[in-house]
């Protein structure tokens, strides 16, 4: 009889903080999160470019920009998405047809759907929905879709904070401290 290892969960997620590490971020409107956005000009900023001395450096650089750019990276992690959805068409239509399928659903309030010559159940919509939406799904290729995403989003906001030097300012006051 071979002998079970258990893995408490709640010590694991404990340790990482998962339940309070976004909590700031969920309880802010939108507003309220976009209302700090740097300008353009201090965020493309090209004077201030440079290559980091060390990695000390650059992950001292990528935690000071990620926080104080936090609202720049996340218009370009917007615009990324969106561009992502209008270069995958067939993905696009099929994100449309699913929510508008399920906003349409949900307004017939478990009632038929009658249309005259054919009645339907909410159920065998969702049934019809699912063997439509489930294979354009598949032939959209969601996956690479959001692992270029992710690979785009990490490149391109990481390398803006590795390599934007931090303002004259923050310096200043650093070695006050």
């Amino acid at each position: 009889m071979a002998a079970r290892f258990n893995i408490p969960i709640d010590v694991v997620t404990s340790r990482l903080n998962l339940g309070n590490r976004f909590e700031g971020i969920r309880s802010q409107s939108l507003t309220s999160r976009f209302s700090n956005l740097k300008p353009l000009s201090e965020f493309l900023d090209v004077r201030r470019l440079s290559k980091p001395a060390s990695f000390g450096e650059a992950q001292n650089r990528v935690n000071y920009n990620l926080s104080y750019f936090s609202s720049n990276y996340s218009c370009v992690f917007v615009m990324l998405t969106i561009y992502t959805l209008f270069t995958s068409w067939l993905l696009l239509f099929d994100i449309i047809l699913v929510v508008a399928s399920m906003y349409g659903i949900g307004k017939l309030e478990g009632r038929d759907l009658d249309l005259g010559f054919v009645r339907a159940t909410t159920s065998q919509l969702y049934t019809a929905l699912i063997c439509v939406a489930v294979p354009l799904g598949f032939i959209a290729n969601p996956f690479s879709a959001a692992l270029w995403l992710i690979g785009a989003s990490g490149v391109s906001i990481l390398g803006h904070a590795a390599f934007m030097d931090k303002p004259i300012e923050s310096a200043f006051s650093e070695e006050a401290v």
